[in-house]
């Protein structure tokens, strides 16, 4: 059967046309269309979205809590009234992630209620089975570090001890290896700097001591019990494992 075909006119063909063009038009000046999780066109969206977007945008990362901590610790002799080719001191070996053993001073948190040197003796009692007394002060060592989104500053109060008996013990978690290391070998058996230099100091000061007795010491600087506790930034150390490239019984030689 033949296709029917309607004539029109040309105004008739031009109208439909021209509604097209405004529907178009109408839809193109209207709010943007945002698609739903479900699929569906929401038809009532505003700017707020878009401008949300942009102030987000625009936001720098936050700024770190700063905090302050204070440690102490201490350098303890065996043998400091006697041949200094005699004398040995405590150190504490920790492995760090690329398996090696870092030698340094005991030290650690100063808590509340208590000074400086107490906490000097209490550490080194602690991390190394040793029972000291402190005879001077060494200087201190403060530096910056980042850890469970803190910006921490840390300063270390260290001393110089006389060993007054216990025996050598890595007992504490956070120690790997404890030792007895001859004083002569400090400088190239302590992993930092810092404390490469307070061992300097040390040796200048038995020498006093030696020489001219205690008396010739310098006084200990005035401390007081910390009056409020501080914030204790967590320790990353491992436990010592046998496995683990040059890691020991945990016993040095005695004094």
């Amino acid at each position: 059967m033949p296709a029917t075909i309607a004539w029109v006119s040309d105004g008739e063909q031009a109208q439909p046309r021209r509604r097209r063009n405004r529907r178009r038009s109408r839809r193109r000046a209207g709010p943007p269309e945002i698609r739903t999780q479900n699929g569906k066109v929401d038809g009532k969206a505003t700017g707020s979205a878009k401008s949300g977007r942009s102030r987000s945008g625009k936001r720098g990362p936050e700024r770190l809590r700063t905090v302050h901590e204070t440690s102490a610790g201490g350098l303890v002799i065996a043998g400091i009234d006697g041949p200094r080719e005699d004398q040995v001191a405590a150190l504490i070996g920790r492995v760090d992630r690329r398996g090696r053993m870092l030698w340094s001073l005991p030290k650690g948190h100063i808590e509340l209620g208590e000074t400086a040197e107490q906490t000097a003796i209490r550490e080194v009692a602690e991390e190394t089975g040793i029972r000291g007394s402190v005879l001077a002060a060494l200087g201190s060592i403060d530096y910056w570090f980042v850890t469970d989104g803190r910006r921490v500053h840390k300063t270390v109060h260290h001393y110089l001890m006389r060993c007054s008996g216990g025996e050598l013990s890595d007992e504490d978690l956070e120690v790997a290896e404890v030792a007895w290391v001859p004083i002569r070998d400090l400088a190239s058996r302590l992993a930092y700097a810092d404390e490469r230099r307070l061992a300097e100091v040390a040796d200048e000061l038995i020498d006093k001591l030696q020489t001219d007795g205690p008396a010739a010491l310098p006084p200990l600087p005035p401390t007081s019990p910390r009056r409020r506790p501080q914030t204790h930034s967590r320790a990353h150390h491992r436990r010592r494992d046998d496995n683990l490239p040059g890691a020991k019984n945990g016993r040095g030689p005695g004094p």
